[in-house]
């Protein structure tokens, strides 16, 4: 699958066969993840792969809308590592393009994932240091729920012109 197909196909997957995802498949999901760009390079960010089965369970209880975490054969946490930073703040920024790569890449090797945000919502953030034993300096930013896809749906176009302004706003 080119890089365009890719995009322009990927959709949120939130049902999952039993079929494990393999070690080097993970290794792969975040070689994808760590080549995405950040602020003065710094890298500022930090996963948790998760496939015990108890924490994927337990998920839920502090995210509403992650409800799909314990049907999934594993997920990662995608943290930022505000302790690295070259540019304070930025972490969001660097965080949130691994976890495209992440989405993107799961998609192309024909996985289904999708993303549940975690930041700002400091009750998500203080439950998933708790639950996951996170230090001061790491926040949770998303947890991304992957395996591969029970469930296929349409490709959207979501193209709009509307959307775009030329040079400036008005």
């Amino acid at each position: 699958m080119d890089a365009m197909e890719a995009i322009l196909t990927r959709r949120s997957i939130r049902a999952y066969t039993d079929d494990p995802v393999t070690d080097e498949q993970v290794e792969t999901l975040l070689r994808a993840a760590m080549a995405a760009p950040s602020a003065g390079n710094s890298q500022a960010w930090a996963f948790v792969v998760i496939r015990d089965r108890e924490l994927l369970d337990a998920v839920p209880a502090v995210h509403p809308y992650a409800k799909m975490t314990p049907q999934a054969p594993l997920a990662v946490l995608v943290c930022g590592d505000v302790s690295a930073e070259k540019y304070p703040g930025f972490w969001v920024q660097d965080c949130s393009a691994a976890v495209e790569n992440l989405l993107l890449a799961a998609h192309a090797m024909g996985l289904g994932a999708v993303w549940t945000g975690i930041y700002p919502d400091e009750s998500r953030v203080e439950g998933f240091r708790r639950l996951f034993s996170l230090p001061e300096h790491i926040v949770p930013l998303a947890l991304v729920p992957l395996g591969f896809p029970k469930e296929s749906k349409e490709v959207s176009d979501r193209y709009d012109p509307a959307k775009v302004k030329r040079e400036r706003w008005s």
